[in-house]
């Protein structure tokens, strides 16, 4: 049976089914590992983990502890509590409208990315000029209709992942600053630090900044550092604003002070930083890498929201969960008439009964003509469906962006 416990409850002879710490955040290849001794523990906790789930029929058991059902219950329960009051952000254009011209500013922002970090690799200044007209290109795109840019930032090439990554960053960071209200000024340079935040990256290893593998504690400390380069880098450039320095210094940093490299904690972070620590850790888990499967949007938002007890600003991540979804756009869902889905808009009223595009009959097993269907209006107006589950693309081996 899985189990969740503190992390002051672990000991020896139990076997960790789940560190429930963000993959990238840890020195080991798998989440899953039997508990020889104290140091191993001291290590995990070393890391930030607070909780962690136990296979109590390969290890030890503490018998009062909840199970992962009964935790996952839980934490639907308040998560579905929460959007209820929460309204989804309205647009003025359609998915299939913008992403004619998303497209091309994806593109766009690529190219300048990729190439702003080839010249830092051979040693030249970064020109935050070649990177403001595309931000100011995203910031419009999105304002039209976020998702859009956003489903587009899910598709990355593996031996891309670094520029693809700092991308997705950017646009998630201009979403969520536009949701919040901010000025524009402050949208856009909150977008130019999110596509410089792992500037530093240049300066890490190839070999370990692409290893296929779990990294040793020298090559972990070598990785980490690069937030250190990054800051090296962006204070000799000229035009990088604090807040820009603020989303690539504090992208690691954790609410509870566990995060690095300075473990600032709660205020000592600025909001611009707490974004940044939500959003790049949300396009990295749900991204895959040549040796990790990367969370399907779904399950990631459901973990950071259990997370949020201790590493994120809870606040904020409510309103980063308004901006992607309960179910984001491009999420594969199953319904209650056992067909299959892909959803393509937030809806306004009720955020867990999106617009969704039927593609797939499961029961008979076969692609059927697509037909969209509002799942918030009600019995008799095309909304009698509903969600029962998210659904894996690999499972159905259908890929949800051809459908979009």
């Amino acid at each position: 049976m899985i189990k969740k416990i503190s992390i002051r409850q672990l000991k020896p002879g139990m076997f960790i089914h789940d560190i429930n710490c963000v993959w990238m955040e840890h020195p080991f290849l798998v989440g899953a590992l039997k508990i020889k001794n104290d140091k191993t523990i001291e290590k995990i906790a070393g890391l930030g983990v607070r909780e962690v789930y136990i296979d109590t029929l390969k290890g030890l058991d503490v018998i009062d502890a909840p199970t992962e059902t009964e935790v996952n219950a839980e934490i639907e329960h308040k998560m579905l509590a929460m959007v209820q009051q929460v309204k989804p952000i309205t647009t003025t254009s359609t998915l299939s409208e913008e992403l004619k011209r998303s497209r091309k500013v994806y593109s766009e922002a690529n190219k300048i990315i990729s190439n702003i970090m080839h010249d830092v690799r051979i040693g030249k200044q970064i020109e935050v000029e070649r990177i403001d007209p595309v931000v100011e290109k995203m910031a419009n795109s999105i304002l039209r209709n976020k998702d859009a840019l956003l489903s587009l930032c899910r598709i990355k090439n593996k031996d891309d992942y670094t520029f693809l990554h700092s991308v997705s960053v950017g646009a998630l960071l201009i979403s969520f600053a536009h949701a919040l209200d901010f000025k524009h000024d402050v949208i856009k340079l909150l977008g130019v630090g999110g596509m410089l935040h792992d500037i530093g990256k240049t300066k890490v290893p190839n070999e370990i900044l692409n290893k296929p593998g779990a990294l040793t504690e020298e090559e972990f400390v070598i990785m980490k550092s690069h937030v250190v380069h990054g800051c090296s880098i962006l204070r000799k450039s000229p035009g990088i604003a604090q807040v820009s320095f603020d989303v690539a210094s504090q992208h690691h940093e954790r609410f509870d002070g566990s995060g690095y490299p300075l473990g600032l904690k709660n205020s000592e972070m600025s909001v611009y930083g707490q974004m940044a620590a939500i959003v790049d850790v949300y396009d990295a888990i749900t991204a895959d890498r040549c040796y990790h499967k990367g969370m399907e949007p779904t399950v990631a938002i459901r973990k950071m929201f259990e997370w949020s007890k201790f590493h994120f600003n809870p606040k904020l991540l409510r309103t980063f969960i308004r901006i992607v979804g309960i179910y984001p756009v491009g999420t594969l869902v199953m319904l209650e008439s056992g067909k299959i889905g892909v959803v393509i808009e937030q809806s306004e009223t009720d955020m867990t009964r999106p617009l969704v595009r039927i593609i797939f009959d499961a029961k008979k097993n076969y692609f059927i003509a697509p037909k969209d269907i509002d799942l918030a209006k009600p019995l008799g107006q095309g909304g009698s469906d509903r969600i029962v589950n998210y659904e894996s693309s690999a499972k159905w081996n259908i890929d949800p962006n051809k459908f979009m």
